[in-house]
């Protein structure tokens, strides 16, 4: 197959073999200059990073590689010509290898404020290899020297408060370059890969691509990159951000269209709230305590809330956010991910697969969702206090008659034998009276219980309740039942409380440190399978299609509010009451 030539050769209109490509790519045509000084990785990078998966994992970083990686679909879309096959990073000894990182869409938002911050805290931290480089990738002309002023702006050495910070954060930068260029131009690509040989000088090289760009040119970014800048000699990965398409037939199509070019072991699918601490400790809270697993069922729970709210609008993002809505935005992948690690049966192992699997058979578990136990709402504009707070119709870039609902709350159902007939909550809402994400496990009531005349009529009120706090301020507590200190028999509802602030002096990790880093380990958990997008795509594209054709209006709430009325209504009908609606917390 013949090859066009890298765009920095001196003569881009020859080809070559495929064979013979990178050799000459490497020796002639690229320039060896400005190289980093390769060492080998230092001990203490190399046994934090063991150490990590050795303690999460309970098994070798080996067990995530040797799949054939960046597969190219040179006619028909089938994986026939894999280029490489994945290699395990170096280990102290063995040979010297890069970890290059571009971050395509450098100049957006995203990846000012999260992934460059996020790279810059592994770093902070030495869980990134001694030899790394960090390019950015956007259409913005840019220097190198202005990419670094540009991200220099929000680099934080939040993680604790060293001495050193200064001269870490300029060794960073130090690190970072930059190349401007068209999203669908296999030239420019091309250009990217010269340079990208250029700072790993001759080393084995490993290199992972983050899209942080809208998923219409997700394709021709994959296309390039694959066919032009993809490691010969190591493996290469891409990571996805949401959204994965609007629909069924959309995200099959997508996923087809990136598997012309990647394998799906090279594509990391990332939901940033499965990075979040309290999302990786609940699997730990269920199977490592022995008190809560034989609780995770029917017989114990009456149900499950998933709660997540946003105490501002659209603030300028109107006109993404009309296309999609907040079921697609946060219902379908972050609040049902998040259910589905839940609810899960106990895995084989901590391995990615098993993991994957027992969250698949969890959504195809799922009865389909029914148009009436689903309650659409959208924030309107609302005076507080002498202050104005504007609709969601009054953002400019959002059209005057639309109907996409800021808040959603649904009912869901499991169809198997653990949790048949528990009721399993969702909602999820911009511009409401607070920024919470949570998940609610309220239990049954006690059976005869012999101070139920100190509750009175309300036995909502002596109810356990487990609560994981997300954010903000990360927390675990159960609500228990408690005799007031005295001589009469008063009881009180108490929490125990783990507030993670207070017992742990470390701050917490961003979500994307964790992702990152999970995605350059190879650890595949957190990151959502192919056929685990399709089964929560088939659970929510028919609600979606009923909502739209037949031009649902959503229910009316005043920006700053609880919410629409209708979603008290639909907890009342499967006899639940929201649990932060309480006014205890």
């Amino acid at each position: 197959m013949a090859v066009h030539v890298s765009p920095c050769s001196s003569s881009s209109s020859s080809t070559l073999s495929t064979s013979s490509f990178d050799h000459y790519t490497s020796s002639y045509f690229c320039k060896q200059v400005n190289s980093i000084p390769y060492r080998i990785h230092s001990p203490k990078w190399g046994s934090k990073i063991f150490s990590r998966i050795h303690q999460r994992n309970n098994f070798d970083l080996n067990s995530s590689n040797g799949y054939p990686l960046n597969a190219v679909s040179w006619q028909n879309g089938s994986m026939e010509k894999p280029l490489t096959e994945e290699v395990p990073p170096s280990r102290p000894g063995e040979a010297h290898t890069t970890l290059s990182i571009t971050v395509v869409g450098a100049s957006g938002d995203l990846a000012k404020k999260k992934i460059f911050p996020a790279l810059f805290a592994l770093f902070y931290e030495d869980f990134l290899p001694e030899n790394f480089v960090v390019f950015g990738y956007a259409r913005t002309k840019m220097s190198d020297e202005e990419l670094r002023n540009m991200i220099s702006k929000t680099l934080t050495c939040r993680v604790d408060k060293r001495e050193n910070c200064a001269d870490k954060m300029e060794q960073f930068l130090k690190r970072c370059y930059y190349h401007s260029g068209q999203y669908n131009s296999e030239e420019h690509f091309g250009e990217l890969d010269c340079k990208l040989k250029e700072k790993e000088g001759g080393s084995l090289s490993n290199r992972l691509f983050y899209l942080s760009i809208p998923p219409n040119i997700f394709v021709d970014v994959v296309k390039c990159a694959s066919n032009n800048a993809a490691s010969t000699s190591g493996w290469t990965r891409v990571i996805v951000e949401k959204p994965f398409g609007r629909n069924s037939e959309s995200s099959r199509e997508l996923t087809r269209s990136l598997k012309q070019y990647l394998s799906e072991d090279q594509i990391f699918r990332i939901d940033h709230y499965l990075g979040k601490e309290l999302v990786e400790n609940l699997s730990v809270l269920r199977f490592s305590n022995l008190v809560f697993e034989p609780l995770w069922s029917r017989n114990y729970i009456r149900n499950v809330q998933f709660i997540f709210s946003e105490d501002f609008g659209t603030e300028g993002r109107g006109g993404y956010f009309d296309n999609y809505g907040i079921i697609r935005d946060i219902m379908q992948n972050h609040l049902l991910q998040i259910l589905a690690l839940f609810a899960m049966e106990t895995p084989v192992s901590l391995d990615a697969e098993d993991i994957r699997n027992e969250k698949v058979k969890v959504l195809r578990s799922m009865r389909p969702l029914q148009l009436e136990d689903v309650i659409v709402g959208q924030y309107k504009g609302h005076s507080k206090g002498g202050k104005s707070y504007s609709g969601y119709t009054d953002d400019p870039t959002v059209p005057k008659d639309s109907i996409t609902p800021t808040f959603a709350a649904a009912a869901l159902f499991i169809n198997n034998a653990r949790w048949d007939g528990v009721p399993f909550l969702m909602k999820a809402g911009k511009a409401l009276h607070t920024k919470k994400t949570e998940i609610r496990v309220q239990f049954r009531h006690v059976p005869g219980n012999l101070y139920r005349r100190n509750f009175g009529t309300d036995l909502d009120k002596a109810t356990n309740e487990l609560v994981l706090r997300l954010q903000p301020d990360e927390a675990i507590y159960l609500k228990i039942n408690n005799k007031v200190p005295g001589l009469g028999m008063r009881l009180d509802r108490s929490d125990l409380n783990l507030l993670y602030r207070a017992r742990y002096s470390r701050e917490i990790p961003d979500a994307y440190e964790r992702l990152l880093l999970d995605a350059i380990e190879g650890e595949r958990r957190l990151f959502i399978r192919s056929d685990e997008l399709d089964a929560a795509w088939s659970l929510f594209s028919p609600l979606l299609r009923e909502l739209e054709e037949k031009k649902i209006a959503p229910e009316l709430y005043p920006h700053g509010s609880r919410g629409p009325i209708g979603a008290h209504y639909l907890a009342a009908k499967h006899n639940v009451r929201w649990g932060d609606l309480t006014g205890e917390d």
